[in-house]
């Protein structure tokens, strides 16, 4: 958890970052249904998304840290929104928080640094989606100017049940 007397950090993601960036997924992975992914990664298994994560261009990684220990407290993407070479102006954004830290801002942070860096970029719109119900990633979204544009309904099935997932578009 960020302490009130330092300030948290927030940086590109670097390949020293893959196995607390791969323990906080996979504690959503494992206790939510915030991801739709059913099973733990390893470090390993998650090297290339880190590396679909370069430190320019419209995929990007920014991860915020705590100064005096360098804990990783979250992080936050913008990847691809669909594969083909059409969509390669629109990026899909994404935050997670490490369990703890939430409430204390990290994510507000992530969401200011990603969409700092994605400014010079040619981006046209971002996108992301909230397993539903999550209130704080709807009104975090919501106050970076995502629109709501639609909800798909029983779209996902973790944990024994079905879960409907939010969509939200931002100009960019």
């Amino acid at each position: 958890m960020p302490s009130e007397s330092t300030e948290v950090q927030v940086r590109p993601g670097v390949e020293g970052d893959l196995e607390a960036l791969t323990t906080l997924y996979n504690h959503y992975v494992d206790e939510t249904a915030i991801t739709f992914d059913t099973a733990i990664f390893t470090p390993e298994e998650r090297r290339p998304w880190l590396l679909s994560h370069p430190e320019d261009g419209p995929h990007r990684l920014m991860v915020a840290t705590e100064p005096d220990t360098q804990e990783v407290l979250g992080y936050a993407t913008s990847s691809p929104f669909r594969m083909k070479p059409a969509y390669a102006t629109s990026v899909e954004t994404t935050v997670y928080v490490a369990p703890g830290a939430g409430g204390h801002g990290v994510g507000t942070l992530l969401y200011t640094a990603l969409f700092e860096v994605l400014s010079g970029e040619d981006l046209h719109r971002a996108y992301a989606g909230v397993a539903l119900p999550n209130e704080a990633s709807v009104r975090l979204h919501q106050r970076f100017g995502f629109q709501h544009v639609g909800t798909y309904r029983e779209v996902g099935r973790k944990f024994g049940r079905y879960w409907d997932v939010a969509w939200y578009e931002k100009p960019l």
